[in-house]
């Protein structure tokens, strides 16, 4: 009998919408990945955009300038330099972390930097 009554509870109410549905969007994640730009002049990191970023992100991005701070793991010394955070708001895919990681190698190898931090999140987005 509680077969039956479990049974038609499920049958009788629709699947529950997700938080996204709830609030318009759908699930996504958004990737925050930050660069050192001490020795990037302004030119050189439209060009690394242009080159490297779009190509991968064409749907669009959003990029915020701001001053950073970081121990360097070799030397445990605090480093202070300019930065930008680009804010990545991207469909789940199979190839996102490659994409991403595509972009960090580039930005690492063109500049000569150690690393590139990347945060992702999984959230909820509509455009």
């Amino acid at each position: 009998m509680i077969r039956w009554v479990a049974l038609l509870v499920l049958v009788s109410f629709p699947a529950m919408a997700g938080p996204c549905d709830a609030l318009g969007g759908s699930e996504m994640i958004r990737a925050e990945l930050y660069f050192g730009r001490a020795h990037v002049p302004d030119r050189e990191w439209v060009d690394f955009l242009v080159s490297s970023v779009t190509p991968r992100f064409p749907d669009g991005l959003t990029a915020v300038d701001g001053r950073g701070q970081w121990r360097d793991p070799r030397t445990q010394r605090i480093g202070r330099e300019a930065s930008t955070v680009l804010v990545i708001v991207a469909p789940m895919a199979d190839d996102l972390r490659a994409r991403l990681d595509a972009v960090r190698g580039d930005y690492k190898a063109r500049f000569h930097q150690q690393s590139v931090g990347l945060v992702t999140e999984v959230v909820c987005a509509g455009f």
